[in-house]
């Protein structure tokens, strides 16, 4: 059975933060909204807007960690409210979804960065004190408002945004590998059509408009590619994973995040890594890919994140714990721990030949000119 989900209401655009009041109060009465410490400067134009669209709201500050102490902690001072908001990172958004889940409330993602697609999912990411994943939790339904203020997301880092055009970039791929191989999607449905035509829609937007809008957002600048790369990090990749489905490149960040030298690298540049790990593994052409990588700032190996010279200990444990997320089996071709070692150790070299060898081009354009 094909199964879509998808959030009810999005909006985006510049100044959107100052009409959350309203978008808030077409949803509930009341919310508590979870705030992260970075963004609080926000809290008061919110506030601003719910006291014109008589919306009682109550602002609390995210921990920085989205652990189940912390969402049980939220989820207890969410009682009486009838919406869950969160402000800020993915994180913190997704530490408002546990709280919502919960609840049983409607949640209300209201993004500062576009760093992921968490926003639209109804999925969240529970880790433990040392950045490790320790499960993946799903709300009922999916997020009632996405409010994207793109003003606000050009002033963020455009480190941030790399790391959104990462996690975009790579659906494109899971996706197309998830149909191939017959697995479900997020939501245990079979994937749809649509989701395959945003997933490729939006690696074709980034391969076009990321370079200027990383440019844009240096200079915090919202112009048209900017918002076109905002709404593919957050909406149209979110859509995509949730009812298109994941695979390896997911996976990997379970064991990427184990290793210390990694666990605080950011998803977006962890599985833009693993993109091309699984494009290796399925026999794809990597050269266009790495190019990409190279020109917007993308990792294209260990070494690069951090791990310099990793041992086979370090290699197996993160395929092992790869292999053991539940969207490992999505695809279609052998794979065992031994068969993701060997790809790892191959995109180590590859990366740094690719680099010698451009470089040799870089120097002989320079002699002869």
């Amino acid at each position: 059975m094909k199964i879509y989900v998808s959030p009810p209401r999005y909006v985006q655009g510049p100044g959107a933060l100052d009409r959350a009041g309203a978008e808030i109060r077409a949803v509930a009465k009341s919310a508590l909204v979870v705030v992260d410490p970075g963004v609080r400067h926000l809290a008061e134009r919110i506030a601003a807007s719910a006291r014109a669209a008589e919306l009682n709201i109550q602002f609390v500050t995210f921990s920085g960690e989205t652990t189940d102490a912390e969402i049980s902690r939220l989820a207890g001072l969410a009682t009486g409210f009838e919406a869950v908001c969160g402000v800020g990172g993915g994180k913190c958004i997704d530490a408002a979804k546990g709280a919502a889940h919960a609840r049983g409330t409607p949640m209300i993602s209201v993004p500062s960065a576009a760093s992921n697609d968490a926003p639209t999912s109804q999925v969240y990411v529970v880790y433990d004190e040392q950045h490790r994943l320790t499960r993946v939790g799903r709300m009922a339904a999916s997020p009632a408002l996405v409010l994207v203020d793109s003003e606000v997301i050009a002033g963020a880092p455009a480190s941030l945004l790399l790391a959104g055009i990462g996690d975009a970039l790579v659906k494109f791929h899971e996706v197309a590998l998830c149909r191939r191989s017959g697995g479900p999607n997020v939501v245990g449905g079979e994937p749809p059509i649509m989701p395959s035509l945003l997933a490729d829609g939006s690696r074709d937007l980034l391969f076009r408009h990321a370079r200027q809008a990383l440019d844009d957002n240096r200079r915090g600048a919202v112009t048209p590619e900017l918002e076109a790369v905002i709404e593919a990090a957050i909406l149209w990749s979110g859509i995509a994973f949730e009812s298109g489905g994941l695979s390896i490149v997911h996976s990997m960040t379970r064991g990427l995040s184990s290793v210390p030298a990694i666990a605080g690298v950011p998803h977006g540049l962890q599985v833009a890594y693993a993109l091309l790990i699984e494009m290796r593994l399925a026999g794809d052409a990597l050269e266009p890919m790495v190019q990409f990588h190279r020109a917007v700032g993308l990792p294209c190996s260990l070494s690069e994140m951090g791990l310099q010279d990793p041992d086979d200990g370090t290699l197996r444990l993160i395929a092992e714990q790869a292999l053991a997320a539940p969207h490992a089996g999505n695809v279609d071709f052998p794979l065992t721990a031994e068969i993701l070692i060997d790809s790892m150790r191959q995109q180590e070299n590859a990366a740094q030949s690719y680099d010698v060898k451009h470089q040799m081009i870089v120097d002989e354009e320079g002699v002869s000119a």
